[in-house]
């Protein structure tokens, strides 16, 4: 019998981020029908600091996959506090992972490997790996080395999702 995403992630004995709050007008995720769609984002440590730094420059592949691999763990976050559990989620239906590199940085693929892999070890090969694009961007927010967003399928038995986090209040200030 395969494990819940819930219990795969007590076995890997990772600790989630706190689930960061929105940084400007967006919400975190958005149920449409059975899919979950998250915003992007970047690597909060348990701390709640970002990891930064530019790829090829300030730090290597391996710094940043490892930065990937944090990055998936606060969507994680994101997902468990909005969602209850991620017993919720069926299964990752795609990653978009953009890497804030140098002009001549080819390993895209191998960074946001990071992230593709800790959803493969939480849902399995079959449910955790979806459709991926993996590209590189000539900057990103705080200067941070990735930024990660993705689409889930809620589990058939989960109809409607009730936020358990109220997402950011903003009153747009009217110019008089």
């Amino acid at each position: 019998m395969l494990q819940t995403p819930e219990k795969n992630l007590l076995k890997l004995g990772m600790q989630l981020p706190p689930a960061p709050k929105p940084a400007g007008v967006y919400k975190p995720l958005l149920q449409m029908d059975n899919l979950i769609y998250v915003s992007g984002h970047g690597p909060v440590l348990e701390e709640g600091i970002l990891i930064k730094g530019k790829v090829g420059y300030d730090i290597n592949a391996d710094a940043a996959k490892v930065a990937a691999r944090q990055t998936g763990l606060t969507i994680l976050a994101t997902l468990k506090t909005n969602l209850g559990s991620l017993d919720k989620i069926k299964r990752v239906i795609k990653v978009f992972g953009m890497v804030n590199c140098t002009l001549n940085f080819e390993k895209h693929p191998f960074v946001i490997n990071g992230c593709s892999e800790l959803f493969a070890e939480i849902w399995g090969t079959e449910n955790g790996i979806g459709v991926r694009s993996a590209v590189g961007m000539g900057s990103l927010p705080d200067n941070i080395p990735v930024e990660i967003e993705a689409v889930f399928e809620l589990s058939e038995n989960v109809d409607e999702v009730v936020f358990t986090q109220s997402v950011t209040e903003i009153e747009i200030e009217k110019n008089a």
